[in-house]
Formats: structure tokens, sequence, C-alpha cells
């Protein structure tokens, strides 16, 4: 079955007149085009698309992908998987939001768990994998050096998770008790291993910020209201 180039961009999530630049310069050509002019995309075509609209989204330039795609040795399958790992990713964090929506309107009791940032991380995984053998080009040069594993990242964020679901279980305790305390060492433990070293003027500058800067406080209260507020207030406690 072969798709227009309307429902071909319509699943690719790219425009029409993307695709018919794509085909202009040879990156991606339709399996065929009709006696009256119309592109028609087949299973090859919406491979080479699919990879063609990773690699854009990982703000790759389409000379390098042009590069990239008529390399004898260029890998498309493992372009393929590390493109249906992300989606899997942002599925993951679609379902999030709705729960998160459920429980606003009374209804799921469940804690949003996939955030943003692990898929951009994914992202920044799979950019460095092609940095990795593109390198050379200029766009690269601002791009962090540390190579990231997705998988890894995503239980860093799952870990964190678990502990901002157990602030937000006591955010009605005091904040100076001692399992408030436990939490705020465990978190600062958590930033150490997998960020950076964490001390204690450093965390109290975090705690600050919780409180401070609307994408933090967002991003917490997501587990409870005023979880933000109270994880900022146990660790102002905890670096005195």
């Amino acid at each position: 079955m072969k798709l227009s180039i309307g429902e071909a961009a319509n699943i690719c999530g790219a425009s029409i007149r993307a695709l018919r630049y794509y085909d202009e310069i040879g990156l991606v050509k339709p399996d065929e085009v009709t006696d009256a002019g119309y592109r028609l995309y087949g299973d090859r075509a919406m491979a080479d698309l699919a990879q063609v609209v990773f690699l854009r989204e990982l703000e790759i330039p389409i000379k390098v992908i042009a590069k990239m795609l008529s390399c004898p040795d260029h890998d498309k399958k493992r372009v393929l998987l590390n493109h249906r790992q992300l989606l899997i990713l942002k599925r993951r964090h679609i379902d999030d939001m709705i729960c998160l929506i459920d429980n606003m309107l009374g209804g799921s009791t469940m804690k949003p768990q996939t955030t943003w940032k692990d898929i951009e991380d994914a992202r920044r995984q799979y950019a460095d994998e092609v940095k990795n053998r593109w390198g050379d080009s200029e766009m690269y040069k601002q791009s962090q050096a540390r190579t990231t594993n997705p998988a890894q990242e995503l239980k860093v964020a799952r870990q964190a998770d678990d502990i901002f679901s157990r602030f937000a279980e006591i955010v009605d305790s005091d904040p100076a008790s001692p399992e408030a305390q436990a939490l705020v060492a465990e978190w600062q433990r958590h930033i150490t291993d997998n960020y950076y070293e964490c001390t204690k003027p450093v965390l109290a500058s975090l705690g600050q910020m919780y409180v401070s800067d609307e994408r933090f406080s967002e991003n917490i209260d997501r587990f409870g209201d005023g979880t933000a507020k109270f994880m900022s207030l146990a660790i102002s406690e905890y670096c005195k």
C-alpha cells in the first residue's frame, strides 16, 4: 500500500513542503510518481523518511544527513531503533500527563514518572552517537562531550521520582522531623552520585530554587501540592 504525500507527512510529523524538498534534493524519493505527478510513498520511502525526520529532530543539518544516508555502512536499523525508543519515551510522557490530569480530576492516584527530561536525555544520547561518527560538522561544536546512557538516565529519573513521592507523602509533617531530614540526606546523595558533588551550600541553593523557580516548583509539585515548598524548608533545616 502506498501513501499520498499528505498521508506520509501526517504519519511522520513532517510538512508536505519538507517532503517535496527532500524529493527535489534526492534525500527521500517517493516510491512512485503517477502520470498526474502525484508522489506515492511505500515501505522503502517511509523507512527513509522516518530516518530523516528523526535525525532532523536531533538538529542534524540536511547535508550531514544526506552524507550519512549515502554512506555504504550506514546502520539504518540502529537509527530506526533509536527513533522507536524516543517515541516510546514520548508516549510514556503523554501517558504520565494523562495520569496527572486524572489525579487533578480525582481519578487515578498513580504518580507520574517519566519526565520531559528523560526525553531530552535520550535525544542528547542519540545526537552524541551521530557526533561520534560525523563530529567534524560545525553544528556539533557546542554539544556536550559526555556520552549518556538513556536507560541509565531513565533509571536515575525514576529514583528521583521515588524520592519526590516520599517527600509528598509527609508534606504535612515537620520539615525538621527525622524522616524529612533522612529524605534530604538521601536526595543529597542522589545528586552527588548521579550529577555533581552536592555540598551543603549547593544543596541550600537548590532548596531555594525549588520555590523561587517555577520550573522546579511545577515539576516537584506534580507529586503533590506543596511538595516543593516542603522540600525547600526541609533542606533549609538540614543545611543550618
